[in-house]
C-alpha cells in the first residue's frame, strides 16, 4: 500500500529562518515622502536589496498545511543561459505566487536547478572540448584553451573529472539564473533553493527508486530498447519526436518454400513469391519473420508456411498479427529485430528469435551473423559490414538489384521517423539492459487508475487534461529510466560477480537507506571489501544514471524535503500548484503523478497551470536547437522588469504567444504612468493625510461614489480572475479601470482635490467636497497599487513606500466591501456619462484649434433623460474640469454638445 503524505505537526517548533508576516492592513506613514520627479530606472537593484534585507518573502515555517500556498517551481535545465521563455513563463508563477501572498497565504515557493542529464553533459563537453571515457584514469588533463571545436579533437577525461568539470561550470550557470530571476523580480524564498544533483536531491531519488524496487514498481530487463546513437544512451517513449524526412518505398520479393509435400503454395499474385513493401531494405539481414492481418483473406492460406529472404536466403515464416495493417503497402510487411517499435511488439508478442545486427555506434556489426547459411550470404552481408544505416541501403539497394529481388521503381516519400527530441540522428533499436518503472503501459487497468488521477486536478486551461489523458491511453511500455551517462543520479545497486566474474543481475546489492546517497562505482556494498570490486566472486556497481526525468518526477518530494525535513514536508506536501509548459505534460507532469501516486496515494498537487509557447515572427517555438531564442537581460534592461513582467502576464494560460516589444514598451509606459499618477494623487494636502484610510473621513460626492462603485466591481472581477489562474484577465481589467481612471476621473476630479485655497487649508477647514475627493483618490491608488503589484513588482513598491508603511507585496489583497461601504449609492454611469462629457469638450476645443485652459463660456449637453440625471449629480465636476461658465442640460434622444468659447480678447 503507498505510504500516505504525513499530517502537519502542531506542536514543531518554527525553523531556525526568519518567519514571514502574513499579509497586513495598508498602515499609512505619518507624512507622505513623494518624489519631484519619479522614475522607474534603477529600481531593480534598490528594491531588490531591501527585499532581501527584509525578508520580505521568506517562507512562514510556522504556518499550517492549511494556511499554506505551496508551489512546485519548474527547475530551469542549466544549459548555458536563461531565455525569453524562461521569463515569460517564470512570470506567471510569480503573478500567482504574489497574489496568494497577498491574500494571506504563507507562499513556499522554492526554486530548482535542473542540473543534471544530457543537456548539462553536451554543454560541458562543449564548453571544455572534453569527452568522458571510462577506460582513461583519473588525473585532469591540460585542457586545450580555446577548446577545439571538432568533437574528434576533445580531450578524453576520466568519470571522475568529467563530473568535475560538470560541477565547476553549474556554479557559473546558476549564479547568472538567480541574478537573472532576481532582476526579474521573482519572489522566491531563496533559502530553499534545491538542484537535481546536489546531495539532498540525490539521497531523495535514490530512496524512491529503492521503494519502488521493493514494491515491484522498479525492475531491470535485457531488452531491445530505442537508442540515439550521438548521445550514446536509451531514450524513453515520451522523450522521442517524429520529424519529417525524406525516404523511399522499396518493393522486395521473398521467395515462398516448399511445404511438406514438396508443393510451392503460391503469393497473392499467383506467384511463387510474397512482395513486401520497406523503407529500410537493410534490414533484411535482421528479419525474422513476415506478418499480414489474420482477417486478409489474401494471406490466410499461407499463414504457416515459410519464405527465404532475399540476397541472404534466410528462411522465415509466415505470421498472422492484429497490428499488421491490410491497406499498408502490399498488406504484408517484414518483422526486424529491430526496425521500430511495432517490430518489438510483434517480436514480443509472436515469441521470434532476436537477430541484431545493429549496434550502440549505430552501424552494422563487423562480424557475419551465425545465422546467414552460405558463404555466399556472408560474402554480401561484408559489403554492410560497418556501415551506418544510410550506407548499408545504398549497398543493399545494389544487392537486391543485382539478384533481381527489387520490383519495380523506388519510390521517393516523406515521412515520420522517430528521433530523441535533443538528438540529431535517427533513433536505432537495440538491445541493451535498462531500469524500467511500471507505468501503465502493458496494464489497461493501471492506465485507467492514473487517469482518473488526472482528473482529480483542477487544469489550467482544462482543455489540457485531454492531452494528460491521450497520453496515457496510448502508453506502449513501461518507462525507461536509466541511461548510460556519467553526470546524474547513480542507481544504488551492485550485483555480485560468480566465478567467472559475471554480475547476477537478479539478485542486486542494496545499500542501507540511512547510507543514501552512494555512488556505486566509487563506493562499496554491504559486506564487500573495495579489493573486490570487478574480481571474479566480488561484486560491480551498476554504471548507469537515472533519466534527468527519473529525478524531476520527484520536485515535489525535494522541494518540500520529503527525506531530510519532515516537517517541512508536512506544512507543504501535496502542494497546490505546478505551473509547467504544456509540452511537458508526458514527461514532467505524468511521471510526478506516477511517482505521487504509488509513493503516497494522492495527486502531488491540486492544480495544473499551463502556459504555452513563445513564438518567434515566423510562428516558430522558440529553442536553441532552432537558433531563434531571444536572451532577457538586455530586454530587462531596455524596458525595465515591469515592462517584460507586463508582456508576460497578457498572455492567457495555455497559448502560444508571439514574441512582441511593443507589448513591452506598453508596460514600461503603464509603469511611467502609475508613478506619475500616484505622485498627483498624493499631491492634496498639506499634513500628509491619506484621506479615506483615516477613520471618519467620508466621500460624500457623486462622482466619487461612482468611480468607487466602479472600482469595487473590478476587485471582484480581478479576484475571481486570479483565483482561477487568470492573471492576464486581471490585468487586462485593472489597466483598463487604470486608464480611465487617469484620463477621465483624475481630470475630472482635480479641480475640487485642489480646494479653493490648494494645499494652504488647515486639515478642519478642508470643504466637504474636497475631503471626499482626496478620500476617494486615496481609496483608488490604495486598491490600484495592491491590484497591479503581482505584474508591475517594482513600480508599485516604490509608489507605495511613499505613502504607506512596509511592503505593497505583503499588504493585504485589496476587497470589494469597504469600497462598496464607501460608494454607498454610487453609480459608474455617472462616471462615464461625465466623461463622455468632458471629452466632447476637449474635442471641441481641439477642432477650434485653442488650448485646453481656454474657457468655455456656454456649453448646451443634450441626453436622453435618464442619463442627464447622472449627469446632473456630478456637473459640477465636469463644468470644472471643462472651464464652463455656463452649463446647460436639455432632454434629448442622445449625446450631443455645442459649446461657445469665450472671447479670447475678453
Amino acid at each position: 500500500m503507498p505510504a500516505s503524505p504525513p499530517s502537519t505537526p502542531s506542536d514543531a517548533p518554527p525553523s531556525p529562518a526568519a518567519s514571514g508576516e502574513r499579509a497586513q492592513p495598508p498602515t499609512p506613514k505619518s507624512a507622505r515622502n513623494v518624489p519631484d520627479k519619479p522614475s522607474v530606472d534603477g529600481l531593480e537593484e534598490r528594491w531588490g536589496e531591501r527585499w532581501e534585507a527584509d525578508g520580505t518573502y521568506e517562507f512562514d515555517r510556522t504556518a499550517t498545511r492549511d494556511e499554506v500556498f505551496s508551489i512546485d517551481t519548474p527547475p530551469p535545465t542549466v544549459s548555458g543561459s536563461l531565455h525569453v521563455g524562461h521569463v515569460f513563463s517564470y512570470t506567471h508563477t510569480d503573478v500567482v505566487a504574489r497574489y496568494q501572498r497577498m491574500r494571506g497565504k504563507a507562499v513556499f515557493y522554492p526554486m530548482g536547478w535542473d542540473d543534471n542529464g544530457l543537456p548539462t553533459e553536451r554543454r560541458v563537453e562543449n564548453y571544455f572540448g572534453v569527452v568522458c571515457d571510462t577506460s582513461v584514469p583519473p588525473g585532469m588533463p591540460e585542457l586545450a584553451d580555446p577548446p577545439p571545436t571538432k568533437r574528434q579533437d576533445f580531450t578524453r577525461v576520466s568519470r571522475p573529472d568529467f563530473i568535475e568539470l560538470c560541477e565547476r561550470l553549474l556554479v557559473v550557470d546558476e549564479e547568472a539564473f538567480e541574478a537573472l530571476f532576481r532582476t526579474l523580480g521573482l519572489s522566491v524564498d531563496w533559502s530553499y533553493t534545491y538542484a537535481t544533483i546536489d546531495e539532498s536531491s540525490r539521497r531523495t531519488s535514490q530512496l524512491a527508486f529503492l521503494k519502488d524496487l521493493a514494491r515491484g514498481d522498479a525492475y531491470s530487463q535485457e531488452a531491445p530498447s530505442l537508442w540515439d546513437v550521438t548521445f550514446q544512451t536509451a531514450v524513453a517513449q515520451a522523450e522521442l519526436e517524429d520529424r519529417e524526412r525524406p525516404g523511399a518505398y522499396h518493393q522486395l520479393a521473398f521467395h515462398l518454400s516448399a511445404g511438406p509435400d514438396g508443393t510451392t503454395p503460391s503469393g497473392p499474385d499467383g506467384s511463387a513469391d510474397v512482395i513486401i513493401d520497406t523503407t529500410r531494405p537493410e534490414l533484411v539481414v535482421s528479419c525474422v519473420a513476415l506478418v499480414a492481418h489474420p482477417d486478409d483473406e489474401r494471406f490466410q492460406p499461407l499463414f504457416g508456411s515459410t519464405v527465404t529472404t532475399p540476397v541472404f536466403g534466410v528462411e522465415v515464416p509466415i505470421v498472422a498479427h492484429p497490428l499488421a495493417e491490410p491497406d499498408k503497402g502490399t498488406g504484408v510487411a517484414m518483422i526486424c529485430t529491430f526496425g521500430d517499435v511495432t517490430d518489438v511488439t510483434w517480436w514480443r508478442e509472436l515469441d521470434l528469435p532476436t537477430r541484431a545486427v545493429i549496434g550502440r555506434d549505430g552501424r552494422f556489426q563487423e562480424e557475419p551473423p551465425e545465422w546467414l547459411p552460405t558463404d555466399e550470404a556472408r560474402e554480401r552481408y561484408g559489403r554492410i559490414a560497418r556501415k551506418a544505416a544510410g550506407g548499408a541501403r545504398e549497398q543493399m539497394v545494389q544487392l537486391l538489384t543485382e539478384s533481381g529481388e527489387l520490383i519495380g521503381d523506388i519510390r521517393p516519400i516523406q515521412h515520420p521517423v522517430k528521433f530523441y527530441e535533443k538528438g540529431d540522428k535517427p533513433l536505432e533499436i537495440v538491445t541493451s539492459r535498462q531500469w524500467y518503472i511500471r507505468n501503465g503501459g502493458r496494464s489497461e487497468a493501471r492506465r485507467n487508475e492514473l487517469i482518473a488521477r488526472g482528473a482529480e486536478l483542477n487544469w489550467v486551461p482544462d482543455y489540457m487534461r485531454h492531452r494528460y489523458d491521450n497520453w496515457v491511453a496510448g502508453l506502449a511500455g513501461d518507462w525507461l529510466i536509466s541511461r548510460q551517462r556519467f553526470f546524474g543520479v547513480p542507481f544504488p545497486v551492485w550485483y555480485p560477480l560468480d566465478e567467472e566474474g559475471n554480475p547476477d543481475h537478479d539478485r542486486p546489492l542494496i545499500p542501507d537507506e540511512s547510507s543514501l546517497p552512494i555512488d556505486p562505482m566509487v563506493d562499496s556494498p554491504p559486506g564487500y571489501a573495495e579489493d573486490q570490486r570487478g574480481v571474479p566472486g566480488g561484486f560491480a556497481g551498476d554504471p548507469d544514471i537515472m533519466d534527468t526525468w527519473a529525478t524531476s518526477s520527484l520536485t515535489p518530494q525535494v522541494g518540500c524535503r520529503w527525506v531530510d525535513d519532515p516537517d517541512l514536508f508536512g506544512r507543504t506536501f501535496p502542494m497546490d500548484l505546478r505551473p509547467q509548459a504544456h509540452d511537458i505534460i508526458r514527461t514532467w507532469l505524468f511521471s510526478t503523478v506516477l511517482r505521487s501516486d504509488v509513493e503516497f496515494g494522492t495527486v502531488p498537487w491540486r492544480n495544473v497551470a499551463l502556459s504555452g509557447w513563445i513564438l518567434d515572427p515566423d510562428r516558430k517555438k522558440m529553442s536553441k536547437s532552432k537558433g531563434n531564442v531571444v536572451t532577457p537581460l538586455g530586454l530587462l534592461q531596455q524596458y525595465g522588469s515591469d515592462g517584460v513582467r507586463y508582456w508576460a502576464a497578457s498572455a492567457r494560460p495555455g497559448t502560444d504567444t508571439a514574441f512582441d516589444e511593443a507589448q513591452m514598451k506598453v508596460g514600461r509606459r503603464l509603469a511611467i504612468k502609475l508613478l506619475n499618477a500616484s505622485r498627483f494623487a498624493l499631491s492634496f494636502g498639506s499634513d500628509g493625510s491619506v484621506g479615506a484610510i483615516e477613520p471618519g473621513t467620508e466621500v460624500t460626492e457623486a462622482l466619487d461614489r461612482a468611480m468607487l462603485a466602479e472600482l469595487a466591481a473590478l476587485v471582484d472581477e480581478a479576484t475571481t480572475a486570479l483565483e482561477a489562474y487568470d492573471y492576464a484577465r486581471a490585468l487586462e481589467r485593472t489597466e483598463t479601470f487604470f486608464w480611465r481612471f487617469c484620463d477621465d476621473y483624475l481630470e475630472l476630479v482635480k479641480g475640487r482635490a485642489y480646494g479653493p485655497d490648494g494645499d494652504d487649508a488647515a486639515a478642519d477647514e478642508v470643504p466637504a467636497g474636497t475631503a471626499s475627493a482626496r478620500a476617494a483618490l486615496a481609496h483608488a491608488l490604495s486598491t490600484l497599487h495592491r491590484l497591479l503589484a503581482p505584474v508591475l513588482v517594482y513600480t508599485c513598491e516604490e509608489a507605495w513606500s511613499w505613502w504607506m508603511e512596509g511592503s505593497v507585496h505583503r499588504a493585504e489583497w485589496p476587497t470589494a466591501a469597504p469600497l462598496r461601504d464607501a460608494a454607498a449609492d454610487g453609480d459608474p454611469a455617472a462616471l462615464a456619462v461625465a466623461a463622455a462629457v468632458l471629452s466632447e469638450l476637449r474635442g471641441a476645443k481641439s477642432a477650434a484649434k485653442v488650448s485646453m485652459r481656454t474657457p468655455i463660456e456656454k456649453a448646451v449637453v443634450t441626453d436622453a433623460p435618464e442619463r442627464l440625471a447622472l449627469l446632473r449629480s456630478v456637473a459640477a465636476d465636469v463644468a470644472e474640469a471643462g472651464k464652463v461658465a455656463d452649463l446647460q442640460l436639455v432632454e434629448g434622444d442622445q449625446l450631443g454638445v455645442e459649446v461657445t468659447l469665450a472671447d479670447p480678447g475678453a
